[in-house]
């Protein structure tokens, strides 16, 4: 292999790295506290809307709080394939310090898949 080629290598392997690294840096940092927060907080999660927000609210003021996250999947309109969405942006107790909106990755063929 010449210098030229190797140069070019790195060159590439580099930028792939750079690039990889900002999709990752790009998902918002920070939590949403399912327990306490607001319908607006709510929907800065993952594939939750007014709609879905209103429903967790209306769950847990009949229901008392979430004691674990996997009890969200209790809400109408979360279920397993939401709740690993979710996972990584919800907690049941501390503060709420996600501050803008999570966009849903798309899956593979390039679409986004709707709430299961």
């Amino acid at each position: 292999m010449n210098v030229r080629t190797v140069l070019s290598f790195i060159l590439v392997a580099a930028a792939a790295l750079t690039i990889a690294g900002s999709v990752e840096a790009a998902q918002p940092a920070g939590v949403v506290n399912v327990n306490t927060a607001s319908a607006e907080q709510l929907q800065l999660l993952p594939r939750v809307g007014p709609a879905l927000a209103g429903r967790i609210i209306d769950f847990r003021e009949a229901n008392g709080p979430f004691r674990t996250v996997d009890e969200i999947v209790a809400v109408k309109g979360i279920g397993e394939t939401s709740l690993e969405k979710l996972e990584p942006y919800i907690v049941t107790s501390g503060a709420t310090t996600l501050a803008e909106n999570v966009k849903s990755p798309r899956s593979s063929d390039g679409s986004s898949k709707a709430a299961d």
